[in-house]
């Protein structure tokens, strides 16, 4: 490996960021790696900056330091191509870290592990609605959680995980379930939920087991649906996502698709963390269609 881009968010992880991503950089540099730093003041410039890197064909790695957003940041501008993604764990859920077992919150094992030069191909999911078209590591929902999500991402404080608990707890006080159209691999259901998620990976939301069978490299997705519940109840199950438990409530529904249709109304929809709009989604898998460095087993 003679060359990587780097792009650091120094916000991730209430500053982590900005030091494991420092401390990875360095750690590059000091084997003799020439590290071209893409990092910019907004997310669309660093977008840019890797986009160019990577048609350039300046790369071989595009390394990411932060959390969930950023992995899904690299995985958009890695994806179908030959240079491979580097994720620098030092975020707040770090689900897609743990799905590749890299370490976390630790920027020179993290480097480590890229320099070992060794990577694995992996699926995506991709979505695509009127407004853009895009893939996602672990997850999109529309729901729920996402309304949650909103929720949370418009408070300063408190900060970690434990900003999504107090979200939820707030929005399940007015919550009702959401009337969906679902087409799942060609077949239309109307569904009534409380959330319907579409899975590739196992975790989202800093460890939520929401597909505990989920695997980033079996050809498929795992729709998530979770049916009208009372507050009680929901409040009982929730602490079960954390171990995968709550699959085998009756509320609960797993169900494996290659593509998935989502129409939720005017409801937020998030891939991966970040928002992708509010309208109807069209949803497949991606086999192997990402590169990452994932080190020795």
């Amino acid at each position: 490996m003679q060359r990587i881009g780097i792009i650091i968010n120094p916000t991730s992880g209430k500053g982590n960021g900005k030091v494991h991503g420092e401390v990875a950089k360095q750690t590059f540099i000091d084997a003799g790696v020439e590290v071209i730093d893409l990092s910019a003041d907004d997310f669309e410039t660093a977008r840019k900056n890797g986009q160019q890197a990577i048609a350039q064909k300046k790369l071989d790695g595009l390394v990411v330091a932060g959390g969930d957003g950023m992995a899904h940041l690299g995985a958009n501008l890695c994806a179908g191509t030959d240079v491979p993604m580097g994720l620098i764990a030092c975020g707040t859920g770090n689900d897609a870290a743990r799905t590749l077992g890299l370490p976390v919150v630790d920027g020179a094992a993290g480097a480590k592990v890229i320099l070992d030069n060794i990577t694995r191909s992996v699926d995506l999911g991709h979505g695509k609605n009127e407004d853009r078209e895009f893939y996602f590591f672990g997850s999109i929902s529309a729901g729920f959680d996402a309304v949650v999500n909103a929720r949370a991402n418009t408070w300063s404080w408190p900060k970690g995980p434990s900003r999504y608990i107090l979200a939820m707890l707030r929005e399940l006080a007015v919550f009702k379930p959401l009337k969906y159209t679902a087409t799942v691999d060609g077949k239309e259901r109307k569904v009534e939920a409380m959330l319907c998620a579409v899975a590739n990976a196992r975790s989202f939301g800093g460890g939520m087991l929401i597909a505990p069978e989920a695997s980033i490299e079996d050809g498929e997705l795992d729709l998530f649906i979770v049916h009208p519940l009372s507050r009680p109840a929901f409040l009982k199950m929730f602490p079960k996502v954390y171990t995968g438990g709550h699959v085998t409530h009756p509320a609960v529904e797993i169900v494996r698709a290659k593509n998935v249709s989502l129409n939720a109304g005017n409801v937020p929809t998030f891939a991966d963390g970040e928002y992708v709009g509010n309208k109807p989604m069209q949803i497949k898998v991606a086999p192997r269609t990402l590169n990452v460095f994932v080190g020795q087993p």
